[in-house]
């Protein structure tokens, strides 16, 4: 995506019950990890993108919350 002159990587979970943890949980270090590698790869095959300016955010659904808790966009989540 993006958002004026930087590129959004944006990684979207969806849990429809919190019983091994929300959404937000699931993205660990290892997932982070994956996220930089492939968005490192984007990059360098779309080299018209490369030098525009990047950042990581996160949307998190969670099914078995209250209609206006259910989804949480967080921008900036993680750094590269």
């Amino acid at each position: 995506m993006l958002d004026g002159d930087t590129v959004v990587f944006i990684e979207v979970r969806y849990r429809r019950h919190l019983a091994w943890g929300g959404a937000l949980e699931s993205i660990d270090t290892r997932k982070r990890m994956k996220l930089i590698r492939t968005a490192q790869y984007f990059l360098q095959q779309e080299t018209r993108w490369a030098r525009h300016p990047c950042r990581f955010d996160v949307i998190a659904i969670n099914a078995d919350e209250s209609a206006s808790s259910r989804l949480n966009w967080i921008r900036s989540a993680f750094d590269a």
